[in-house]
């Protein structure tokens, strides 16, 4: 029940979460957007255009104008110098605003609740596009991956859910651009066995300790000793290593947790 009003949390978390973070100057428009411009003073050259599959739009006076991978601000300045450049108006102010998004193409994979690709018609960040997919479900991780390839180059960035909601959050909710890949791995686990009432794989929390641990394995039986926990822990080379446990110690992705039988 817990797991289940976590997603319910998280999922709500999110649709709310959308609207708060959606506009950002540094959204470079591109094929099959829609775009609205004005200039100041004259009514005529007030244009509604798409990008077309060149990259460029048709505007009154001087023609064919290329707006795919520049900002919206780029568009206004370009558009204003050529038409002071040209002579037809004198310190043009013009505005251009996005109507429609329709050239971002991303992907929502792993634990969420409807993986695939998705269009976005609007500037997003990545609790929008979890949003569009549904949210993350129970057993998917605390912390995203965003992985983005420019140029030739991929990277990889891992941002945590979880502190997207908390006061600063913000600025880890990244733009989300054309071709971005965000993945949703599955929790890590730890296991516990030896006296304990409910042995088995749990789903390992941010910052868990290792009475935590043994609280979600519903406590030591009339058997087991808090005396000689030990944890079962791989090292960086993959080796298995025996470590003595204190309660207070913290719990790490794979761990056995192994509870000993008393003596007396």
């Amino acid at each position: 029940m817990i797991r289940l009003w976590r997603s319910v949390w998280m999922l709500c978390a999110l649709l709310l979460a959308a609207p708060v973070w959606s506009a950002d100057n540094d959204y470079r428009m591109g094929t099959g957007d829609v775009l609205h411009i004005t200039v100041y003073g004259q009514p005529d050259l007030t244009t509604d255009a798409r990008v077309s599959e060149t990259g460029t739009i048709t505007f009154p006076l001087i023609g064919d104008v290329k707006m795919a991978d520049i900002t919206p601000a780029q568009g206004e300045a370009d558009i204003a110098q050529r038409l002071s450049k040209g002579g037809f108006i004198i310190k043009p102010f013009v505005t251009l605003n996005v109507v429609q998004y329709r050239s971002q193409h991303i992907s929502v994979l792993g634990r969420v609740n409807r993986p695939g690709q998705y269009t976005l018609e609007k500037i997003s960040r990545v609790t929008d596009a979890l949003a569009l997919a549904g949210g993350i479900i129970i057993d998917g991780a605390d912390t995203v991956t965003l992985v983005r390839t420019r140029d030739g180059k991929t990277s990889y960035h891992d941002i945590d859910v979880v502190a997207l909601f908390k006061p600063g959050g913000e600025a880890s909710n990244e733009l989300i651009q054309d071709g971005d890949v965000i993945n949703v791995a599955r929790q890590p686990m730890f296991y516990i066995y030896g006296e304990v009432q409910r042995p088995g794989a749990f789903r390992l929390e941010q910052n868990m300790s290792v009475v935590q641990a043994l609280s979600l394995g519903g406590g030591l039986t009339q058997r087991g000793t808090q005396r000689g926990i030990k944890i079962l822990r791989r090292d960086n080379k993959g080796a298995m290593q025996e470590l003595d446990a204190q309660l207070a110690d913290p719990v790490k992705k794979d761990d056995v947790i192994y509870v000993k039988e008393s003596l007396f």
